[in-house]
């Protein structure tokens, strides 16, 4: 309703055909939302989700020796920012901020679920990459660090790479079990509330997203990754999209009627 309409006057027609129109399925991208808005949003949105990592690692290493209080401080503003991030931009794009999670849902759309086709797959990896690396770069000029200068934070180890794996499948069932469960209106404190853990109960302190990798190689400071680590990050991510997919399958698995058919 309008701020002009008239209170009550609204036609009974009008709410029935509201009523029988088709919703769109949980998951699903808004409908009617230009791609480039879309695109534009998962850009933005990737950029400030990786300039709130940065910029508050290093905020908190500039304040404190403690790597511990370093880690809570930089776990506790990326939790506020994705949960804000989601609410704001999800309506929008679906606020993904992750090419995981879009090829996740490009995947299910692929086998008749909801999700991204194949040309907005490849307009949103693309505008996620871009934002990552904008908002690494953003976060340095704003604590007067070089725009651009490679991580030297290794991370190649086996233990951290197992701990991919596991925050990005968990990242994943996650998402799309809030989807086959009509929760996703949850998703920014579920998502963020993940997020938060996994920094502390995974060894890799969760990154769980190839964007969000390859943007935090171009600043080296608290959370960097070395651009050699980044591909065995990336492949773990990728892997770990498999797992969660197939965890998804298994637990939410759909029954099926008397007739043989799915259930809805």
């Amino acid at each position: 309703m309008t701020a002009t309409e008239p209170v009550g006057t609204a036609p009974a027609a009008e709410s029935a055909i509201a009523a029988d129109a088709p919703q769109p399925a949980p998951g699903a991208t808004p409908p009617r939302t230009p791609l480039i808005a879309r695109a534009a949003a998962e850009l933005v949105g990737t950029a400030a989700l990786v300039a709130i990592v940065v910029g508050s690692g290093i905020q908190a290493t500039d304040l404190t020796d403690d790597v511990a209080l370093q880690l809570l401080a930089n776990s506790t503003a990326t939790v506020f920012g994705l949960g804000i991030l989601i609410a704001l931009l999800g309506p929008v794009s679906g606020a993904h901020f992750n090419p995981a999670v879009t090829l996740a849902e490009w995947w299910t759309a692929r086998r008749g679920g909801a999700g991204v086709n194949a040309r907005e797959l490849a307009v949103y990896v693309p505008s996620q990459i871009v934002g990552a690396v904008l908002g690494a770069i953003l976060a340095d000029a704003m604590f007067g660090e070089p725009l651009v200068k490679w991580s030297t934070h290794d991370r190649s180890a086996g233990n951290l790479l197992l701990g991919e794996v596991v925050a990005t499948a968990g990242l994943i069932l996650l998402i799309f079990g809030l989807a086959r469960t009509d929760r996703l209106r949850f998703a920014p404190v579920a998502v963020a509330s993940y997020i938060g853990a996994a920094y502390w109960f995974t060894s890799s302190t969760s990154f769980a997203n190839p964007a969000v990798t390859i943007g935090r190689a171009f600043t080296d400071t608290f959370a960097g990754i070395a651009p050699a680590s980044v591909p065995g990050f990336i492949a773990m991510q990728l892997v770990g999209t498999v797992v969660g997919l197939a965890l998804v399958a298994v637990i939410f698995m759909r029954g099926r009627t008397d007739s043989g058919t799915p259930a809805a």
